[in-house]
């Protein structure tokens, strides 16, 4: 019997395409001995946060699943975000895969949908009790969204976990109006922390943490066409405040090498361990715009592909868990960086040599 493993989750967004990171915790869920502690999360990945938690709360994994497969399904049925039904003009006008385009160009959302009407919160208010996540969720939220005047990144942690937290993290300012909360404005939280990683890797009593990110990491063609050159600004815009992370970690354990940050509250980083599942080879084969089109087909097969990498990285990397951090996060997402310029010759020499130490100690 495998042993209890402890665990934080780190939930990228990327819209209808944060299904992969459903299958990935719908897998995980099944492992009974894989246990959830914190989650941080933003957009899409804040709605399975929440929908996770909520399930967990109602007392069972198996619920959880269920609450996940529930949300999915009344997002498909709402055609979250796809926002035709409420103007006849739209909807004549323009086929729904092109839908966001022509709206970030001819029109806001404040004139194309002036109530707000925002499907996305009829259906999590339909499925998640948020009384009962705050009281009794055995797991840690944190849940960015972006301070509209600042622009920086807002945490809302588990007493503050609200619908409208959830929607201001997945709030796409060309698609829907500004969430108010506390008398100010909030937008998708992919703007500055997807997800947070400094604070969860500072913060979590627990010390490994599995990122499920959504996005490519790299896109080799160039873009050439207006509409892939949005779409691929977009990506780059959302991916930005992830490598932010993984550049202040990594500038942390440099320090901490040097026995510089040893007391600091951010030195818990150097030691903490991270994993990774990238659903990035899968979600960038598919046209960017159908993270705003949620098809049911293509729904189910992002959930499958997530399921399938999950199923894998629990055969080839569960036992690390609690031991070993199974990704260079440095040398994942920088590859293309000279190490001369991202790490001092002599850190890489003092890394090679006590990895050399290491291997020699376990081969005794």
């Amino acid at each position: 019997m495998p042993k209890t493993a402890d665990i934080n989750l780190a939930l990228q967004g990327g819209g209808a395409h944060g299904a992969f990171t459903w299958g990935v915790l719908d897998r995980l869920l099944e492992d009974d001995t894989m246990r959830f502690g914190w989650i941080s999360a933003t957009s899409a990945g804040a709605v399975n946060a929440v929908a996770m938690a909520a399930g967990l709360a109602e007392g069972s994994r198996e619920k959880a699943r269920e609450k996940m497969y529930k949300i999915w399904h009344a997002i498909y049925q709402a055609g979250v975000p796809d926002l035709t039904r409420l103007n006849p003009f739209l909807n004549g006008l323009v086929r729904p895969s092109q839908l966001t385009t022509h709206l970030a160009t001819m029109l806001s959302p404040y004139e194309f949908n002036p109530l707000g009407f925002d499907p996305l919160r009829r259906v999590i208010t339909d499925h998640v009790d948020f009384d009962l996540v705050r009281s009794k969720s055995p797991v840690e939220l944190l849940i960015a969204a972006t301070h509209v005047a600042t622009g920086r990144a807002r945490l809302f942690r588990h007493d503050e976990i609200t619908i409208e937290a959830v929607l201001a993290s997945a709030c796409l300012p060309v698609l829907h109006h500004a969430v108010e909360i506390e008398g100010s404005a909030y937008w998708d939280g992919g703007f500055s922390a997807n997800p947070d990683l400094v604070t969860l890797a500072s913060e979590s009593p627990v010390s490994d943490t599995l990122l499920v990110m959504v996005a490519p990491r790299v896109n080799t063609k160039l873009p050439t066409t207006a509409r892939d050159i949005s779409n691929h600004a977009n990506r780059l815009t959302f991916n930005a405040p992830l490598l932010r992370d993984i550049e202040v970690i990594t500038s942390v354990r440099e320090a901490c090498s040097g026995a510089l940050l040893t007391k600091n509250r951010l030195s818990p980083i150097s030691r903490h361990r991270f994993h990774l599942i990238d659903g990035g080879p899968i979600t960038g084969t598919l046209n960017p715009e159908t993270s705003l089109k949620p098809d049911w087909d293509m729904i189910t097969y992002l959930h499958g592909a997530g399921r399938d990498h999950a199923d894998k990285w629990l055969a080839v990397a569960r036992s690390a868990v609690g031991r070993l951090e199974t990704v260079d996060l440095a040398k994942y997402f920088f590859p293309a960086v000279d190490e001369g310029v991202l790490f001092r010759p002599a850190t890489i020499l003092k890394r090679a040599s006590a990895k050399r130490r290491a291997t020699a100690r376990r081969a005794k």
